[in-house]
């Protein structure tokens, strides 16, 4: 076991240091596109400019005889792309295919000072961060990187959600966590073949009527990874982290995207991943709060002051633990402002409405 005191010091010789906290910055939607295919690359410039975080992906897919081309059409996109605030990312292969060793030696060493975050798929434990975070620390001193890249692991195996609490704090590196809902239910033999979002068989049903006889019996259907997200977040909570939900795989089904979008982020997510740019404006709208509810958070934080004792507000009593709720979204708004000039002007007159 390591040493508490070298938990921040490099794991190469010439590689920047650790961070010591994770930065926050907006990812309400990490969006995903092909690099190989040159149709969809295109678009990526016009992207830029909607989405928090642009995801190169090289695995799932990505047809094994075009592993190649993907790999060196993310170097070509992300050297000829202006992307400004919004970050770049990339998903690598998995750790056990012939092809993950080859992507990091690749875009470390080729575009490392444009890349934020390396995701990781089928993460199921420690170990599999720690040999990542070694390889990035030696490719990072080759080629003379000044800040490290973040890792952020996909939650897709039974394993992995074990071993969630040691995952999210294996490395200083450790950006976040997402739910892979589509591998992972396979990894469980849970008999549902939707990628993400809840299934019609998955319900509680009414009680029978006190008197008996055959009168229909509402039925409520539940939701499938309310367990995995919210362990995810808990972990990622309890190590600085940030928890995503991962994919929605009917695109055309908006209403139920954004339902489970919103169940993730009332629970604690702060973004999904996007498919489809249909999806970056559900992403946007769910996981930035309501004007109303940062208007209120504002007016509970001026009247308690120091954040100490207990106040009434139009006859609901407030109190430190409401505070600290209130400044989770007053900083979450505050942040996304200064990203997105058209919230922060419904930020602003919201709150003027409400003095």
């Amino acid at each position: 076991m390591r040493s508490a005191k070298d938990f921040f010091r490099p794991l190469a010789v010439g590689a920047p240091a650790p961070v010591r906290e994770v930065p926050f910055r907006p990812s309400r939607m990490i969006h995903f596109f092909d690099p190989g295919n040159e149709k969809m690359a295109a678009k990526v410039p016009a992207l830029v400019a909607q989405a928090d975080v642009l995801l190169g992906n090289l695995e799932d897919a990505v047809p094994a005889d075009r592993k190649e081309a993907a790999r060196a059409g993310l170097v070509k996109t992300a050297r000829s792309t202006d992307f400004g605030d919004t970050q770049l990312w990339t998903r690598i292969n998995s750790l056990d295919s012939p092809w993950a060793l080859d992507d990091l030696l690749t875009l470390v060493t080729e575009i490392g000072d444009r890349l934020d975050v390396v995701m990781v798929p089928k993460v199921e434990g420690a170990q599999d961060i720690h040999y990542v975070d070694r390889l990035l620390a030696q490719l990072e001193a080759r080629a003379g990187l000044t800040r490290p890249i973040l890792v952020h692991a996909i939650l897709e195996t039974a394993a992995g959600v074990a071993n969630v609490e040691e995952i999210a704090g294996a490395s200083p590196r450790m950006q976040g966590i997402s739910l892979g809902p589509a591998d992972l239910a396979a990894s469980r033999r849970m008999k549902t073949t939707r990628v993400g979002g809840g299934h019609p068989g998955y319900l509680v049903r009414e009680d029978p009527p006190a008197g008996g006889g055959d009168a229909p019996r509402a039925t409520y259907q539940q939701d499938l990874w309310h367990y995995t997200i919210a362990r995810m977040v808990d972990a990622c909570a309890a190590h600085g982290i940030l928890p995503y939900y991962g994919p929605f795989g009917d695109i055309q089904d908006v209403t139920a995207c954004e339902d489970q979008f919103r169940n993730a982020f009332l629970l604690g997510c702060v973004g999904a991943w996007s498919l489809h740019p249909v999806q970056i404006a559900v992403a946007k709208k769910v996981f930035s709060p309501a004007p109303a509810d940062v208007a209120w958070a504002y007016r509970v934080i001026e009247a308690m002051g120091d954040g100490t004792g207990a106040v009434m507000i139009d006859g609901k009593m407030q109190d430190d633990a409401t505070y600290k709720q209130c400044r989770v979204v007053v900083e979450l708004a505050e942040a996304l402002a200064g990203r997105d000039p058209e919230l922060a002007a419904a930020y602003a007159a919201a709150r003027e409405e409400s003095a």
